[in-house]
């Protein structure tokens, strides 16, 4: 199944993002290339696509669903398991950005947690720790705004994403009204 010029283009930009994301090039393409098909699709048909041997298309079939990124399902007659991708681009987003927090942020806030309970030896340290606090601070902001919009509706979250520079202005006219009373 050879692709479109416009699907190849598209299938090696995502490879080539993927080692910036924190997987390799081959997943990368593969989920490119499932997320843009329209039917699911077996290891086969994405080795035979992307001319990768089956034992690295399961691999990769593999971190992919540990991302929650592609799912197995069953057509009947056929006993191969084929892979397909959500279909909605805000559950996709909303499922990346879940996997980040569990695999990087959390472990990050632990770490900053617990090494704030010990007390500084040192001005040094009592530096480092002013420093540690501030980016838990940071991250607890971020994460907590997060978890508020996590469970909007997709139509909602992008209106408020839409709404952008206009928050700053709302914000900086509120300001100003607050300064004249």
């Amino acid at each position: 199944m050879p692709l479109s010029p416009q699907t190849e283009r598209f299938v090696l930009h995502f490879g080539e993002m993927g080692s910036r994301w924190g997987v390799n090039r081959t997943v990368g393409q593969m989920y490119a290339l499932l997320f843009l098909s329209p039917q699911p699709l077996h290891a086969d048909d994405i080795a035979e696509a992307l001319g990768f041997s089956r034992s690295n298309v399961s691999m990769g079939l593999k971190e992919l669903q540990s991302w929650r990124l592609v799912k197995l399902v069953h057509r009947v007659g056929d006993r191969r398991d084929y892979f397909e991708t959500p279909k909605d681009v805000w559950e996709i987003f909303r499922i990346l950005m879940e996997e980040k927090r569990k695999r990087e942020i959390d472990p990050t806030l632990t770490l900053l947690r617990d090494t704030l309970l010990e007390p500084p030896k040192g001005e040094s340290e009592a530096y480092a720790q002013q420093r540690m606090n501030e980016m838990l601070e940071l991250i607890e902001l971020t994460t907590g705004w997060f978890d508020e919009v996590h469970g909007l509706p997709p139509e909602t979250l992008q209106r408020l994403m839409q709404l952008g520079k206009r928050v700053q202005k709302a914000l900086d006219f509120a300001g100003k009204l607050r300064g004249r009373d």
